[in-house]
C-alpha cells in the first residue's frame, strides 16, 4: 500500500468517525434545548428573573471594539465552554 492509498483511507476512517459522532451528538444538542426551555418556563412561572453575570458584560464590550476573537477567549474563561460552543454563543450576542 503506498503512502497516498493509506492516507486516503485514514481520512475516509476520519470522516466516518465524525460522522458517526455528529449523528450522536444532534440529538443530545436537542433535548438539552428542550430542558433549557423547560427551566425557562419555570422560572417564568415561579418569577424568578436570571441575574445577568456582570462579566458578561466585558464580552458586550469587545464586541463594541470588533475584538471577537478576545470575547470567545473570554466567554471560554467565564463559562468552561469549547472553542466552538464559545464562538456560537458569542455570535448570538452579537445579533
Amino acid at each position: 500500500m503506498d503512502t497516498y492509498t493509506a492516507l486516503a483511507v485514514f481520512v475516509l476512517a476520519v470522516a466516518m468517525l465524525v460522522t458517526s459522532l455528529d449523528r450522536r451528538t444532534k440529538p443530545l444538542e436537542r433535548r438539552l434545548a428542550r430542558l433549557e426551555r423547560k427551566v425557562d418556563l419555570v422560572m417564568a412561572h415561579l418569577g424568578v428573573e436570571e441575574v445577568p453575570d456582570a462579566r458578561m458584560a466585558e464580552i458586550d464590550a469587545l464586541l463594541a471594539q470588533d475584538k471577537k476573537i478576545a470575547a470567545i477567549k473570554l466567554y471560554r474563561e467565564l463559562t468552561g465552554a469549547g472553542l466552538v460552543e464559545a464562538k456560537e454563543a458569542v455570535e448570538r450576542r452579537m445579533r
